[in-house]
This record gives C-alpha cells, structure tokens and sequence, in this order.
C-alpha cells in the first residue's frame, strides 16, 4: 500500500507568512460545542497505519476542557476575515495553487504539472480560496474554505481571537465519545448502507462514481454529525492542527495536553478529504494523520478552531 503523504496531501511548498492581521474589533461569533476535559485512547487502535505516518503505539491521553467549532471554517467566514483585515493568503502572494485534475476550472496555459510521482495534482494560476478549482471557478459560501496554508489558518485565529486545536484536542473531538473505534460514527463505513463522509468512489485518480454525492468538497453540515455534535471530521477536507509532525512522536508523547515536537518543517493535518480512498489512503479513520508544510496550500485543505 501507498506510504508516502504525498497522495492526498498536496506538493510541499515552503510559502512565505506574513505579519499577523489585528484582532477583530468585534470578534466572530463560531458556532461551537464546549467539551468538558477528559481522557481517551489515542492512537490506531487497528493497526492499519502507515508506518510513515506514525499512529502507533495507542497511549492514553488527557486534555483539558475547551470549545471547538462544529464545522469547518466556511468561504463565508474567511470572507469576512479577508475584507475586515485586508489579509492575503500564501496561494494569493504566489499566484497559484495545488487543485486536483478532475477538478480544475482553468484555461490551459495556466495549468502545469505540479510534481510528476503525483499527478493527479496541478499548480493552477489564479486558484485560491475565492476559485478553489481555478480562476473559472467561485467558492460558494457554506463550502469549508480551502487553499489555506497553516500560515493563513493561523492568521485567521489570530483575527478571530481563536487558536487551531492540538492533535490530541481535534482527535478526542473528533471521536465524539467514542472509545477505539475506526471512524467517527463507529467501525463500519457504510453503516445502514448510507455514506457518513465525502471521500473517494471509484479507480483513483481517473473516475470518481460519485455516490455520495460529490467530486470535490460538500457543504459543511452535510453529513451527520458525531456524537459531540461535530459535523465533516471525516473526509470532505484536511484539517490543519497546531502542532508540528514527527512519525515517533506518540511513543514519546506525554500524556497530559501533548503538544507536540518542539521541531519540525511540517504540520500535522486530520481527518482526510474528497480524495481519500482505501485502495490507497485511508486517512479518513479517526486515528490518522498526514502533514504538509506550513506555506502549503491546496484544495483538500482547510481547518477549524477551538477556544480555551
């Protein structure tokens, strides 16, 4: 099987961060749910990782209480952002951004590969968080927001008075109370043969079927929520989380609101997009991660925010 990130993951680019915007004057209200502290199993409780990916071993953490939004960060949201603050994303100050090639929406000149081992992958000119399929294309407003780098994600939090959660956070979120199951609702993809998350159908990267609905992102709220009441944790987008990426990182892990490693080129994404698909990439189980640059952008990716 496939162990490399690159898969579903966009092509690493270094970006460049700007200067952080000033807080908003009157913050944004987010649609969240409180969670109370408590303790879980984190980790791949299955053992169907990637070793590259570094799931394993399962060890018990603790996380203190805090909020977190129930959906992703929308187009809507980020629009408010982008005019009161004036903040330009990394994949604006570049031109460009990673689009999935069934995808694109975009003239071919300014279409180019964007790496050749991945090539279900193009740098389209002119594709950001307001045409996330290229500049034919415009972002509908309850779609989650995409072409945003960690950078850009941070920024937002700091426009918003809001922070990115910690792996364990997001993890512990994102299982809804459930203890060592494989995905979100429970260990079965398809229970009552209904779809719970947009991810891949068919032969990838050359046919999508389309069963559940879409070729690229859904509206958030679309699907059925967790058991704490967090809708899209699986599939639809990667979700950027605050902490750097390591592969060894949970066999050293405290077990008390861990972190992460204090060093590190990349951050940790969760909960895989549109285009994961167990041929593959199964990272839309609750335990799996992937990572990416923090200048990185594509149109698989976005985030969500937590308060406390």
């Amino acid at each position: 099987m496939e162990t490399s990130m690159d898969c579903c993951a966009s092509v690493p680019r270094p970006g460049a961060s700007g200067p952080l915007p000033v807080s908003a004057a009157d913050p944004p209200v987010h649609d969240q749910v409180a969670l109370e502290g408590g303790e879980f199993s984190m980790g791949d409780a299955f053992d169907e990782g990637y070793p590259a990916d570094g799931e394993r071993p399962v060890h018990t953490v603790r996380v203190a209480s805090f909020g977190i939004d129930v959906t992703t960060v929308t187009v809507a949201m980020f629009r408010a952002f982008a005019e009161e603050s004036g903040y330009v994303t990394v994949a604006e100050r570049e031109g460009s951004s990673a689009v999935f090639h069934l995808a694109v929406a975009a003239e071919r000149p300014d279409i180019a590969a964007a790496d050749p081992t991945v090539p279900w992958w193009l740098d389209v000119r002119g594709a950001d968080w307001r045409h996330p399929h290229g500049p034919l294309s415009d972002a509908e407003p309850d779609h989650p927001v995409v072409h945003v780098a960690w950078d850009d994600a941070v920024a937002y939090c700091a426009w918003a008075g809001r922070r990115l959660p910690t792996e364990a956070e997001w993890e512990y979120a994102a299982r809804g109370g459930l203890e060592g199951r494989r995905f979100a609702w429970g260990d079965e993809l398809l229970p009552g043969g209904r779809w719970r998350c947009n991810i891949w159908q068919g032969r990838f990267p050359y046919e999508n079927t389309g069963a559940d609905g879409h070729l690229a992102t859904a509206p958030v709220r679309t699907y059925s929520p967790n058991g704490f009441g967090l809708y899209e944790v699986a599939g639809n987008v990667w979700e950027w989380c605050a902490d750097r990426f390591a592969p060894d990182y949970y066999a050293q892990s405290p077990s008390a609101d861990p972190r992460g490693p204090e060093s590190g080129d990349r951050r940790v994404m969760r909960g895989g997009s549109y285009l994961c698909h167990h041929s593959y990439c199964h990272r839309y189980r609750v335990a799996a991660r992937s990572a990416n640059t923090p200048g990185s952008s594509s149109g698989n990716c976005g985030f969500r925010t937590v308060a406390g």
